[in-house]
């Protein structure tokens, strides 16, 4: 699972203008920047909050609210990127943070 390049492709509303794309070199840094951009957002409704918490039932909601979300992974088998959904970003997202929570 690690060093396989990863681009979260999201679209943040129904706008097309709201596109975007953040590329990493694994799976779990990927993961790491949809958290941080999820607290991004969290900073940017509530600028005066210094620490800031929550659960991955609030991670989801977020993931949930997207107008679109997926994920391409390269796979180094077959030499090109494969497509996955948000269930899939989900799953890894808990898994990933399962991991950071019991080391």
């Amino acid at each position: 699972m690690t060093n396989r390049h990863t681009i979260i492709l999201m679209q943040t509303t129904q706008s097309r203008a709201s596109r975007t794309f953040l590329d990493y070199d694994s799976i779990g840094k990927a993961i790491d920047g949809l958290c941080s951009f999820y607290e991004r957002k969290i900073r940017e409704i509530n600028p005066t909050i210094q620490h800031i918490t929550y659960d991955i039932t609030d991670l989801f909601n977020f993931i949930d609210g997207l107008a679109d979300l997926s994920a391409l992974v390269y796979d180094h088998n077959i030499l090109a990127f494969l497509p996955y959904d948000r269930c899939w970003i989900k799953q890894k997202a808990f898994q990933h943070l399962k991991r950071l929570a019991s080391t």
